[in-house]
């Protein structure tokens, strides 16, 4: 599946719940962590994406709940949506097509670069790189939808 094309409507692909895989890894001290759960993508009245994911994560001495929220946002390309803070701070912009498929975010004092991949109609993965002196961490995360 993919050799095929990436969605044109990014909304319209996101939409609805996928399960979460994601694998944590602190480059640094070599501590190793895991998140499993599930993300909702609900249409917003913005005509963006609420986003919240709900899990188990197990990371150093924590191993319970966590959570996370963002708010995607359309962009002048279907294709492609930017993803902002529940506060409405900028975060990055996603999309699967070559030139839309990596951005970066600075959180002084560390940059976090985000690579997405368009695994198919009902899969994709993207992998968050951490660098800086406050952190060096590799966050591998796999969505897949679930059909209910």
């Amino acid at each position: 599946m993919k050799d095929q094309e990436p969605t044109q409507d990014l909304r319209a692909y996101l939409s609805g719940a996928w399960s979460v895989e994601r694998t944590m890894r602190d480059r640094g001290s070599g501590r190793a962590g895991t998140f499993t759960g599930v993300a909702l993508y609900k249409p917003n009245h913005d005509g963006g994406l609420d986003y919240r994911e709900d899990g188990t994560m197990e990371w150093g001495d924590h191993a319970g709940s966590a959570y996370r929220e963002y708010v995607l946002r359309p962009t002048e390309d279907a294709a492609a949506m930017d993803m902002f803070f529940p506060d409405g701070r900028p975060f990055h912009r996603m999309g699967f097509a070559a030139t839309q498929s990596s951005d970066q975010h600075w959180c002084d004092p560390d940059t976090y670069v985000v690579h997405y991949e368009w695994l198919g109609p009902d899969e994709f993965s993207y992998v968050w790189d951490v660098r800086g002196p406050a952190k060096d961490l590799l966050l591998e995360s796999r969505l897949r939808r679930n059909h209910a």
